[in-house]
């Protein structure tokens, strides 16, 4: 009996070691969301209502979900894109029985209202990125991130969209507790020039994939005198808001970009598969994942130096360390593309082309 149990723990240790050195199949990885925008001739009014003469050529997002994809949300939230030479426009529709709000004043914090977000990633590289909120009051908040804050960014709270338009429109009554709201509106136009800063394309997005999410923070409240105010616990600290994205996060953090979605902006003589996401996007997200764990391990120089292997396609490739101009980064070719992707330290993508 006492070999039989020694027998048994070998053949379990050796199919633990054969199932963690498996190498993946990356073309079956999950990917993020992809919405294709496309072209109009003529721009929508930004009114904070629906244009259904303009709207209509566009279609709706898949509705949100829980940021950690656990939770089903308690309301729906969707969002519609169109784009044309001088603007990109976005409207949100989100479902709310009480439509409230309290901050007023541009640039506050705004998320400490319900409100609806956009992350803006022109290039996809994770760095250089843009974040705009907005509350049910129409007022802004848009910042501009050097890279994750994983990674010590600078960020800019000063820097804003010039030119932008927004609007807001409720189906209730603003912070009125005595009645039940269906939900509000949210319009918008943001300029191609003001969203060209420190990327490295052209700032008009044709024919091209940007990496974008959208989120929507809810909070859970109480009425103080008729007024609306956020839930605290016993000791007086506010419990958590509910999250609800566009793109699975699969944890409670947004600012993960290489897991926002691709949003294409569709040329108007082109007809795309609304399926059809670049073809390395499952490989890009394999090299993050790994790229995650090695911040992880950084304190053991054998497990972070350590190279992954993975097949995709049916052809075996290889996530590992490679030195370019005296520069370290993480590396891994696409035997589809034959690109060279380059994961620097602090997580920016870098394309070479063969």
């Amino acid at each position: 009996m006492k070999n039989f149990c020694g027998i048994l723990v070998m053949i379990c240790c050796m199919g633990m070691k054969a199932q963690s050195i498996t190498p993946e199949d990356i073309k079956d990885i999950e990917t993020p969301k992809l919405y294709v925008s496309d072209f109009v001739s003529k721009a929508p009014l930004i009114d904070g209502f629906i244009d259904s003469e303009i709207w209509n050529r566009a279609q709706w997002s898949e509705t949100f979900i829980d940021i950690e994809g656990k939770k089903k949300p308690k309301y729906k939230t969707n969002f519609k894109m169109l784009w044309d030479n001088e603007n990109v426009y976005i409207l949100a529709k989100l479902q709310d029985e009480h439509i409230w709000g309290t901050l007023k004043q541009r640039d506050t914090i705004i998320f400490n209202n319900n409100c609806f977000e956009i992350f803006l990633d022109p290039d996809g590289n994770t760095h250089n990125y843009m974040e705009l909120e907005i509350n049910a009051l129409n007022t802004v908040w848009d910042l501009f991130i050097s890279k994750p804050y994983r990674n010590n960014p600078e960020v800019k709270f000063e820097w804003d969209i010039q030119g932008i338009k927004t609007e807001v429109s409720h189906e209730g009554t603003l912070n009125n507790s005595n009645d039940i709201d269906k939900g509000w509106v949210i319009e918008m136009a943001l300029p191609w020039k003001s969203l060209n800063v420190d990327n490295d394309e052209s700032p008009v997005g044709k024919g091209r994939f940007w990496r974008m999410n959208f989120m929507r923070v809810h909070w859970n409240f109480l009425l103080d005198n008729g007024k609306y105010k956020r839930v605290r616990d016993y000791s007086n600290k506010l419990k958590p808001s509910s999250n609800w994205v566009w793109s699975s996060q699969g944890a409670v953090n947004i600012h993960q970009p290489e897991k926002w979605g691709y949003v294409y902006f569709n040329k108007s003589d082109e007809t795309v598969d609304i399926n059809e996401l670049p073809i390395d996007a499952p490989l890009i997200q394999w090299m993050y994942i790994q790229y995650r764990q090695k911040l992880r391990v950084s304190n053991n120089v054998n497990e972070y130096s350590r190279e992954t292997v993975g097949f995709f396609h049916g052809a075996k490739v290889v996530f590992k360390r490679r030195n370019i101009d005296k520069k370290w980064f993480w590396y891994c070719e696409s035997p589809l593309t034959k690109k060279q992707y380059l994961i620097s330290n602090d997580g920016k993508l870098s394309i070479i082309k063969k």
